[in-house]
């Protein structure tokens, strides 16, 4: 059966380990693994802007043996002159991969259900589980295993970097901590999907709109940007935002257990994050950058070799 990767839960508990495993061997020996010798295309497909995505992707499959397609906005008839359906049907024929950053988790999922190659959820407005693997990995570098260690993520919690830590913080056995201002906290699915997840893993999931609580005593802080795409003209970086309170200090990360910081990219210093912190010696956001290529290596061999 052909195995998707649309959202963190997609890997059970063992197989985000084993993919975690392989993405330390893949640093270590970045052309040890070529599932795409041939070269074999894996099409990667952007409805949003990226960087770190695309390169890491592009280099990645390259690395792995194989060709990226890259496909931009306005350059395929995906979702308005062909359906969702249609393509995934033509481009599995034709390719050993879909890679897709996108807006609903509904194209991802009718993607995946009529194709007969992996589709790669890169990106959607529900979930980045791409870039979780990505700083699974650098905590492990630098924190050493991650399964009991604190997380606490800072900002919005309702949107796809939250849900993310959630599920896939939980699914590592990590005890996550979403610290967001009421009205901005996690949908109640993903509260119970993650409590659900934590009975398994002996991780936990907590929600608070209390960023010192949230602090006190974690080994990782991480943060996003408070204005996600398409949400621009929200107003969510004013000086009445809601969100003011939930920056990431000095002083919050003094309250950690000798913590690491993490921030996917893009950050805006003096917004959701000081630049004191994210260029201070707790920062590891270029380790994490990096760690996307290796990730993603690690996780296309996978559902690859499956």
């Amino acid at each position: 059966m052909t195995r998707h990767f649309l959202k963190d839960t997609d890997l059970s508990p063992a197989e985000q380990a084993e993919v975690l495993d392989l993405a330390v061997e893949l640093k270590a020996a970045p052309y040890s693994r070529t599932p795409l010798a041939g070269p074999q295309t894996a099409a990667v497909i952007f409805d949003k802007t990226s960087t770190r995505t695309r390169v890491s992707f592009a280099a990645g499959i390259a690395a792995l043996g194989g060709q990226p397609l890259l496909i931009n906005p306005g350059e395929a008839q995906l979702g308005h002159k062909e359906s969702i359906a249609d393509t995934a049907q033509v481009m599995s024929r034709m390719v050993s991969t879909i890679i897709w950053r996108t807006y609903a988790q509904a194209g991802l999922e009718e993607m995946a259900e009529h194709s007969s190659v992996p589709v790669i959820n890169s990106l959607s407005d529900d979930f980045h589980p791409c870039q979780i693997l990505a700083d699974l990995l650098t905590i492990r570098e630098h924190r050493g295993d991650v399964k009991g260690q604190t997380m606490t993520y800072y900002g919005d919690g309702a949107n796809n970097m939250a849900n993310s830590y959630a599920l896939g913080g939980v699914n590592a056995g990590m005890h996550v901590r979403i610290a967001a201002p009421e009205g901005f906290q996690p949908a109640a699915a993903i509260v119970a999907e993650a409590e659900a997840l934590a009975a398994q893993t002996g991780g936990s999931l907590t929600v608070t709109d209390d960023p010192v609580a949230a602090a006190t005593g974690a080994d990782v802080l991480v943060t996003d940007t408070w204005v996600s795409m398409g949400q621009e003209a929200a107003g969510r970086d004013d000086e009445a935002s809601p969100f003011t309170k939930f920056q990431v200090n000095q002083e919050l990360m003094n309250l950690g257990n000798d913590a690491i910081f993490l921030h996917c990219l893009p950050a805006y210093r003096g917004k959701e994050v000081t630049a004191e912190v994210i260029d201070g010696p707790a920062s590891v956001v270029f380790d994490e950058a990096e760690n996307r290529l290796h990730a993603q290596k690690a996780l296309m061999t996978f559902l690859l070799e499956r």
